[in-house]
C-alpha cells in the first residue's frame, strides 16, 4: 500500500523516554521540497536545452542523425543524410497535423512514412544489414573506371559507349552521370520494393510457387503507385540511355542534369497542355541551376574536409581554427541547398504525378 511521502514525514515518532510522540520538525521537509524543485527544475532545464540544442524535432530521426556521427559517413554523404531526414521530419510534422484532424484514417500516409523512413536507413547502410551502404561519393576522384554499374545491360551500354568514338570526354563525364543515376533508381525502386514486400501480407491466392514472385509484383505495383512510377522511370531511363549510347548527344538537348532529363521525359507523357508543359519546362530549369549549385558546394565540402584533415596532422590551432570555421559555414551551406533540392524534386515529382494519374482514369 502506498502513502504519499508528506503523509510519512508527518507520522508521529515515539519518544525515546517514552513520553508524548515527537513530530518531525518542519525544517527538513521544506529543505526536502526545495531540493527536489530545484532538482525538477533542472531536469526540465536539461531536457528544453538538449531539444533546442537537438538537430530535429522528430526524436527518432534525431537517434539515426546522433548514430550516424559514429559511421565515418564521407562529409558529404552526411550532408546528404540530413537533408533526407530534413525532408522526413517535413513530411512528418505535415502527417501528424493531418491525423489530429482524422484526415488519414486507413493509415496509408502514415504506412508511406514508415517506407521512407526505412528506405532512408538502408540507403546510408544503417539497417544492421552488410553491404547495403552506398558507395560513397568522392567529387575529387572521378573513380568512372573502378565504379561497377551492378547491371550487365548497363554495363554492356557503356562499354560501347566508351569505344564508339561519338563522345567527347566532357560527354562521357555526363553520360556516365547518367548511368550512375540510372543505377541508384534501380537501387532504390529495389530498396522500396523489399520494404513494400515486407511489410504487406501478399503471399495469398498465389497460383504456383514458381509464379510467386511474378504474381506478388503484380499485387504491390496495382496497390502501389510509387513502385509503378518508379518502374516506370526506369523503364524509360534505360530506353533513353540506350538512344544516346548508340546516337551520341542530340546537340539541341535543353537539360544536362540526369534528374532534370527524367522529369522532362516523365512530364511530356503527362497530362499537361502546352502551356502548363512550357511552365514546366522554364521551371526545370531553374531547378537544373539549383541543383549545379549545391553540386558546387558538394566539392568544396569535399575539399575543405580534406584540408581540415591535413591542418589537423599539422597542427596550427589558428590555422585549424580558420579551417573548421569554414568547414561548419560550408556543411551548414551544403545541408540547406541539399533539402532545398530534395524538396523542389518531391514537389517537381508530385505534380508530374498528379499528371500521369490523369492520363490513367
Amino acid at each position: 500500500h502506498y502513502s504519499p511521502p508528506f503523509k510519512k514525514l508527518q507520522r508521529a515518532v515515539r519518544s525515546p523516554s517514552g513520553g508524548p510522540p515527537l513530530l518531525p520538525s518542519k525544517k527538513p521537509l521544506e529543505e526536502a521540497s526545495k531540493y527536489s524543485r530545484e532538482a525538477n527544475e533542472g531536469l526540465a532545464a536539461a531536457d528544453g536545452k538538449r531539444r533546442e540544442s537537438a538537430e530535429f524535432r522528430v526524436v527518432r530521426l534525431n537517434q539515426i542523425w546522433e548514430k550516424a556521427q559514429r559511421l565515418h559517413l564521407s562529409a558529404v554523404k552526411l550532408a546528404e543524410l540530413h537533408s533526407d531526414l530534413k525532408l522526413q521530419e517535413k513530411d512528418e510534422l505535415s502527417w501528424k497535423k493531418l491525423k489530429a484532424e482524422g484526415l488519414d484514417e486507413d493509415g496509408e500516409k502514415e504506412a508511406k512514412l514508415r517506407r521512407n523512413l526505412n528506405v532512408i536507413m538502408t540507403k546510408y547502410g544503417m539497417n544492421g544489414k552488410k553491404d547495403s551502404q552506398l558507395v560513397d561519393t568522392n567529387y575529387i576522384k572521378d573513380g568512372t573506371e573502378s565504379d561497377t554499374l551492378d547491371d550487365p545491360r548497363l554495363e554492356k551500354l557503356w562499354s560501347k559507349a566508351k569505344t564508339s568514338g561519338k563522345f567527347s570526354d566532357e560527354e562521357l563525364d555526363k553520360l556516365w552521370r547518367e548511368f550512375k543515376h540510372h543505377k541508384e533508381k534501380i537501387r532504390e525502386y529495389n530498396i522500396l520494393l523489399e520494404t513494400v514486400s515486407r511489410t504487406e501480407d501478399i503471399h495469398k491466392n498465389v497460383i504456383n510457387p514458381s509464379e510467386e514472385n511474378l504474381v506478388k509484383e503484380e499485387i504491390l505495383h496495382n496497390k502501389h503507385r510509387e513502385l509503378k512510377e518508379k518502374l516506370r522511370s526506369i523503364n524509360q531511363g534505360f530506353e533513353r540511355l540506350r538512344k544516346v549510347s548508340h546516337q551520341g548527344y542530340d546537340t539541341t538537348s535543353e537539360f544536362e542534369e540526369p534528374r532534370v532529363i527524367d522529369l522532362w521525359d516523365m512530364a511530356k507523357s503527362a497530362n499537361f497542355t502546352e502551356k502548363e508543359l512550357e511552365s514546366f519546362r522554364e521551371e526545370l530549369k531553374h531547378f537544373e541551376a539549383k541543383i549545379e549549385k549545391h553540386h558546387h558546394y558538394q566539392k568544396q565540402l569535399e575539399i575543405s574536409h580534406q584540408k581540415l584533415k591535413h591542418v589537423e596532422e599539422t597542427g596550427d590551432k589558428d590555422h585549424l581554427n580558420r579551417n573548421k570555421e569554414k568547414y561548419a559555414m560550408l556543411q551548414e551551406k551544403t545541408k540547406e541547398l541539399g533539402y532545398k533540392v530534395k524538396k523542389h524534386l518531391q514537389d517537381l515529382s508530385s505534380r508530374i504525378s498528379q499528371g500521369l494519374q490523369h492520363n490513367e482514369l
